[in-house]
């Protein structure tokens, strides 16, 4: 389980360049679903308003990897993730201030009316820019399943997310708007992976097959992917799944990744 540290347990010098920037904390609240980080934090400032706090500790080489991934494609997801206000660095921690999304995670269940805030995300998504600093394919996650030419297949200059998971979309409210958060694992890649993960994520979480895919035919990206890359995506994510959990336990997985073979281009 992920450490998480509360505001009165940190360093008393950095909270204190935290309020120098932003005035006082008045309240803070412990976020504990998601983020591989030791330090979660909703913290309400006299000066600077609502934030989301995101922190590791410096000798954390994990939670520093992810925490500068975020902060150097920042920029570049701005209108599809909240904005960094802040960076804070002192007495052996580094903390992200986040604007503050004000609502909840996304609803992938049967019957949520979070499928059109989805399908704007994804089409903002589409339109991000490529990072100006190195960034892995997305193929190389799958280093020692990979046959042949498929790295070849996969390989793409848009930015992905990768990791779609309910605790990793959140819908604000009011306003109704999918805002994509953590992004400490982009990577380069097709533009469709990310509209195909969040299609099998409904399907995991009760939509019938061809409703996911009826959902994933209105995303630009995926209308124009090529079906040779489709086909090796769902090929060599199968293969680690049954790799790392044994067939049987990686069936239902494999299979809601196969339905995507079953949508036309």
């Amino acid at each position: 389980m992920t450490e998480r540290v509360q505001w009165e347990e940190l360093p008393a010098d950095f909270r204190d360049a935290v309020e120098f920037h932003t005035g006082p904390v008045i309240t803070t609240e412990s976020v504990t679903s998601g983020f591989n980080c030791s330090l979660a934090l909703v913290v309400r400032t006299r000066s600077s308003g609502c934030l989301f706090l995101k922190g590791a500790r410096t000798s954390d080489d994990a939670g520093m990897a992810g925490l500068l991934c975020e902060e150097r494609v920042n920029e570049v997801v701005e209108g599809v993730s909240p904005t960094i206000r802040h960076r804070f660095e002192s007495a052996g921690w580094l903390a992200l201030a986040f604007v503050y999304v004000d609502g909840r995670h996304v609803d992938y269940g049967p019957g949520t009316g979070d499928r059109p805030a989805l399908t704007r995300a994804t089409r903002r998504m589409h339109r991000l820019r490529t990072p100006g600093h190195p960034l892995p394919q997305f193929s190389d996650r799958f280093a020692g399943h990979l046959r042949p030419g498929e790295a070849d297949i996969l390989k793409g200059s848009h930015l992905l997310h990768t990791d779609t998971n309910p605790h990793n979309v959140l819908i604000s409210a009011p306003g109704g708007d999918a805002y994509v958060v953590d992004w400490a694992m982009p990577a380069l890649g097709p533009a469709w992976i990310d509209p195909a993960q969040i299609a099998v994520w409904l399907m995991a979480y009760g939509h019938a097959p061809a409703d996911a895919l009826a959902w994933l035919r209105g995303t630009p990206s995926w209308r124009q992917a090529d079906r040779r890359a489709v086909e090796t995506f769902v090929n060599v994510t199968c293969r680690k799944f049954t790799k790392s959990v044994g067939e049987k336990d990686a069936a239902a997985s494999t299979a809601r990744f196969h339905h995507l073979l079953d949508s036309r281009h």
